[in-house]
């Protein structure tokens, strides 16, 4: 086995063990809690969490199916889908003290991927977002014109992407889970489930490196079939 199959693993069970530590941990502090308020949020933090590692979890069985024809493109309204997981996110960025902001300026509002696919992405973006805004500051979810293809990028403020993952995720080539040591609260496992995803919807997944973040983007291919509802 390679090296970097083996360090992919690695990341992978760090990753799916930590939501595992932490339920454990809120658990336990479930049975001293003295009253019902503060049952109640680590009651919700217990269901925020386990939902968010089911939907790993689920996307790493995505991952071994992408060939068996079951996730087929279509035309999409990005707007729509974006509205969608913002929508979904809202309770949990408002738990957290953040905010999300939508930023829409694309003129082309149909683009070519798979619904449950492209969700995953976006989910993943803006939870991972979560960790690098502090509180009552917001993360930025845009979508925009690049070319000839639709851009849907979340803007974060924490510690800049490694140069390494940076340079992969331009060129195509990370292609294995990798821990990303300058930024811990984000997700290598993460980044691996959005790549794998973008590569199966013919997207170009990347990043933006600025001085106090990075903005985490997929471009994909525009539909020339027009909607009534996009």
């Amino acid at each position: 086995m390679r090296s970097e199959e083996v360090n992919g693993i690695l990341v992978a069970a760090h990753d799916l063990k930590a939501p595992l530590a932490l339920m454990r941990q809120l658990a336990l502090s479930l049975d001293l809690a003295d009253d019902q308020p503060t049952r109640q949020h680590i009651q919700s933090q217990l269901v925020s969490v386990s939902e968010r590692a089911m939907r790993q979890v689920n996307d790493l069985a995505k991952i071994a199916r992408l060939e068996d024809g079951l996730f087929e493109m279509e035309p999409l309204s990005v707007r729509n889908l974006c509205d969608e997981v913002a929508h979904e996110l809202r309770p949990l960025f408002r738990y957290e003290n953040r905010q999300l902001k939508l930023t829409y300026n694309n003129r082309s509002r149909l683009a070519i991927a798979n619904h449950d696919l492209l969700h995953s992405v976006i989910y993943n973006f803006c939870t991972n977002a979560i960790h690098y805004s502090d509180r009552d500051t917001s993360s930025i979810l845009t979508i925009t014109d690049a070319s000839d293809k639709i851009r849907i990028g979340v803007r974060d403020f924490g510690p800049a992407l490694p140069a390494k993952i940076w340079r992969e995720l331009r060129q195509g080539t990370f292609n294995a889970p990798a821990s990303i040591a300058m930024r811990p609260g984000s997700s290598g496992l993460g980044l691996y489930i959005a790549s794998e995803f973008a590569r199966h919807m013919r997207a170009r997944l990347g990043a933006i490196r600025h001085r106090d973040g990075t903005s985490f983007f997929i471009d994909l291919p525009i539909s020339n079939q027009t909607s009534l509802f996009a």
